[in-house]
């Protein structure tokens, strides 16, 4: 028999490694609320902090607005809540007209549970030409509308 140990996935998965854009040169933010303590910056920029948080509870959307359009082949999500049992789904959509029209790239829901699964990442490989609006929406408990969404970070190559 052969046999092989293998690392933590979810620990090699953690770390967001790659040539990133420059988010803060290249895209401006629309967030349907920004907790004070938690800015969008923290999740959008390399060391930026301890992630985005809602100010209010329910579904909320991110997006970015790209000006110049860019070319998208990986974007790169981490989400983690250790406090609160719940079962999130996040949407990301892009647009190619500005907004005027979305396709959607995935639509995912993950459980979390403070005693295993804390923490979610996704690494979603694409290939996307002239984005000019890239949209995340995240509802952060599909039983539960007072829940507050969070981000860990947000990566976009």
């Amino acid at each position: 028999m052969r046999k092989r140990v293998i690392t933590d996935v979810q620990k090699v998965a953690a770390q967001a490694t790659g040539d990133w854009l420059k988010l803060e040169d290249l895209a401006e933010v629309e967030i349907s609320s920004e907790h004070s303590d938690h800015p969008i910056e923290s999740a959008l920029v390399p060391d930026g902090g301890v992630g985005w948080r809602a100010a209010v509870p329910g579904k909320q959307t991110i997006r970015l607005l790209f000006s110049p359009p860019q070319a998208v082949r990986r974007i790169w999500l981490s989400f983690v809540e250790s406090t609160v049992q719940r079962t999130q789904e996040y949407v990301v959509r892009w647009s190619a007209d500005g907004g005027q029209s979305f396709r959607e790239i995935v639509r995912q829901q993950w459980n979390f549970s403070p005693e295993g699964a804390n923490s979610e990442t996704e690494d979603h490989q694409v290939n996307l030409g002239a984005v000019t609006v890239l949209e995340l929406i995240i509802t952060p408990d599909l039983g539960n509308e007072q829940a507050f969404a969070s981000l860990a970070q947000l990566r976009i190559a």
